[in-house]
């Protein structure tokens, strides 16, 4: 495999603290989306399945429409795609804010902030990083990205939560729409003013690069692990907070708002150590065994949640727990996907392994909703989440991560 021969033109600098900037605000404004679940379904008069389905359609969409935005960064830069993401994301949020049926609801909510999330979250960041960090720096660079996305996940919870306190659901998503609008001057930032889709791996085109990786066993893993990835965090962040205020008449400490929203934002936190660390171990051990050790991790932590008596500690504790691992999984899979197939068409290889955890975020949001408005519980979800971990645990462990060796165009 031959190397880049172009010169970077962004340094590490500008693109950890840009791209950060960038995912803390895509990725934390979307992690609090379930404090918004039982303010928006109650005054709607909306069943909880309705809300579900917009958060699952966003993820299906986002993961459907990743490979494609991937391929078009991959060709033609990714500045304009990033500039759309962020317009898309404040109409989005705008949207959801001033709708009052369900349809427009989850248009705005599904369709344009699963569109928008697309051009702005980690697979669009990885593909900048890429392409400007050097190989020996790359998984630890992933790592400090994603870390960046843990912090606004844990920034963004207090400050979603105080605008639903002060202003109600329709103006705090309001104001979200405004904070989203800083990922346009952002994407600026983040320019590659000597772009060139030729720097690497010759002539290899999208369609080869796309057969090359769907017939290679290792993608096919990893891409069925990620499944179980989106599935497990979906659910906990969608369906958490309406789950304790379920359980409240016989735990009444965990009913107040103040539990569910102190435990996302202890995912957020741990979610930065835990990012980071992935990020520094997978430089130094095999990333496919830190893989199947957090997916297998999350199980075991879940029924340690089901099975312990409920209260604000034991649930601090599992969100603590689940924090470390909830994202942990992005830069190793990334690095893998980067390590056996170089940059060239990272953006788009990343997006098409995504797609497989949008999938499992679709069913974890959707179910979730879906199961309990059937069976007035989310026990059943809780151990599909936990069969889930176990097989992504399994699947992981035949990984390989070498390179591909491929033999040059005469």
């Amino acid at each position: 495999m031959t190397s880049s021969t172009s010169k970077p033109s962004l340094s590490i600098n500008q693109v950890l603290i840009y791209g950060g900037l960038m995912v803390t605000l895509s990725m934390g404004i979307r992690h609090g989306f379930g404090l918004f679940n039982l303010p928006i379904t109650v005054a709607n008069g909306w069943e909880r399945e309705t809300f579900a389905l917009t958060i699952a359609l966003q993820n299906l969409i986002w993961g459907a429409v990743q490979p494609i935005t991937g391929a078009l960064a991959d060709r033609y830069g990714a500045l304009k795609i990033m500039v759309a993401g962020g317009i898309l994301y404040a109409l989005g949020l705008a949207g959801m804010a001033v709708s009052t049926d369900a349809l427009n609801f989850t248009l705005a909510g599904g369709l344009l902030i699963g569109l928008a999330q697309t051009a702005t979250t980690y697979s669009m960041i990885y593909g900048i990083l890429g392409r400007n960090v050097p190989a020996d720096k790359r998984v630890w660079a992933m790592g400090i990205a994603a870390a960046a996305g843990s912090f606004g996940q844990f920034l963004m919870i207090p400050v979603e939560q105080g605008f639903l306190s002060f202003f109600g659901a329709q103006d705090a998503l309001l104001l979200l729409a405004l904070m989203a609008s800083l990922m346009i001057p952002t994407a600026f930032m983040l320019r590659e003013k000597n772009f060139s889709h030729h720097h690497q791996l010759g002539d290899q085109t999208i369609k080869e690069a796309l057969g090359e990786a769907i017939t290679n066993p290792s993608f096919r893993l990893l891409t069925l692990g990620y499944f179980v990835c989106g599935f497990q965090v979906v659910f906990i962040a969608v369906h958490l907070a309406p789950y304790l205020k379920d359980l409240s008449a016989v735990y009444p400490d965990v009913g107040a708002p103040v539990v569910a929203t102190s435990a996302l934002a202890l995912i957020g936190l741990f979610n930065i150590f835990g990012t980071y660390s992935a990020g520094m171990l997978g430089q130094r051990f095999p990333k496919k065994y830190l893989l199947s050790g957090i997916y297998l991790g999350r199980s075991i932590a879940i029924i340690g949640f089901l099975v312990l008596p409920l209260s604000p500690i034991t649930t601090y504790i599992f969100a603590a727990i689940m924090g470390y691992l909830w994202l942990s999984t992005i830069p190793l899979t990334n690095g893998i996907v980067a390590q056996i197939f170089g940059v060239k068409y990272l953006t788009m290889l990343s997006g098409l392994v995504f797609f497989s955890h949008q999938l499992g975020s679709f069913c974890g949001a959707f179910f979730g909703g879906y199961l309990f408005d059937k069976t007035g519980s989310y026990l059943i979800v809780w151990e599909i989440a936990i069969a889930l971990g176990v097989f992504a645990f399994l699947v992981n462990l035949p990984v390989k991560e070498r390179a591909l060796v491929r033999v040059a165009n005469a």
